[in-house]
């Protein structure tokens, strides 16, 4: 969809590569551009400007965006049973490996932890997006964001081809494996963007991956001169699941993601209670 984040593309170039797609019950369809003129032109967006996962469920005499949107629907979504939209992060902001899915779905919810994110986010859709479209022609669809636009990031791609693999054994195109101890998951029911106070340069104090309590420090934003200096703190409890690395920020721009649980309460939890499934280092590096 969006032509700078490519991760998506590499994962499903993995995918193709793998032996056990021998094994396929039914079609797998496999897209790794949608946005061509995006991808040749180093850009997100189509030649119009326009974002085409805000173009469906289009029309076939509206914008470029909106034709190729319903171009789309037409020859590809209409013939599918379930799909995976593969996202990464936009304008320098890293993604924690997620899946985001409307968990309201038994079947939706049941994939969403097929997958085996380490986090997966009941999120609502938004009205143009693919997903929106999807979910109302009766099509079971997860969107999985991780990484970086414009960077490969080895792990974020091994979680996706695991998790699209898995998906495709809990639907019944490939064999089922030999059961596994389930990894950990963060089950999110709301996330929210904490903002820059001030313009200026950003310092981070936490990593991705990480739990932080209601009021604990995130980093600074401060001027050149380091003279007018604002700290950035969460205003609620949560798990780091995004974050801007792009020291130079403009107020109001979105610093840091945080996903909670149902209750603030239940994010309250110990950092040892919650965070150490998620903090082991063969599961996610420390450094993010």
């Amino acid at each position: 969809m969006h032509g700078d984040e490519i991760n998506g593309i590499e994962i499903i170039r993995q995918v193709l590569k793998r032996k056990d797609i021998n094994n396929l019950h039914g079609t797998l369809i496999a897209i790794p551009v949608v946005n061509s003129f995006g991808f040749i032109q180093r850009s997100r967006y189509l030649p119009d400007h326009r974002d085409l996962n805000r173009s469906f469920p289009g029309s076939e005499k509206g914008s470029l965006g909106s034709r190729l949107a319903a171009l789309f629907l037409k020859e590809i979504v209409a013939g599918c049973t379930h799909g995976i939209d593969l996202h990464t992060g936009s304008n320098h902001r890293f993604n924690l490996p997620q899946v985001r899915a409307g968990l309201d779905d038994p079947e939706t919810e049941r994939l969403a932890h097929a997958f085996g994110a380490p986090v997966v986010i009941n999120s609502h859709v938004r009205d143009g997006s693919l997903r929106a479209a999807m979910a109302d022609m009766g099509i079971t669809v997860l969107l999985y964001e991780s990484g970086e636009a414009f960077r490969f990031d080895d792990l974020s791609i091994r979680t996706g081809v695991k998790g699209i693999v898995s998906v495709m054994r809990a639907i019944g195109m490939l064999p089922p494996k030999t059961a596994t101890p389930s990894p950990a998951i963060f089950k999110a029911h709301s996330s929210k963007w904490v903002r820059a106070p001030i313009s200026g340069m950003l310092t981070s104090s936490v990593k991705t991956g990480k739990m932080v309590a209601k009021g604990d420090i995130l980093g600074h934003v401060c001027d050149p001169f380091g003279e007018n200096e604002r700290t950035v703190c969460a205003p609620l409890s949560g798990l780091v699941i995004g974050r801007l690395n792009m020291p130079l920020v403009y107020q109001g721009d979105a610093l840091f993601h945080l996903a909670t649980r149902e209750e603030e309460a239940d994010a309250a939890q110990s950092h040892e209670e919650v965070v150490s499934p998620l903090g082991q280092e063969d599961f996610w590096p420390a450094h993010r």
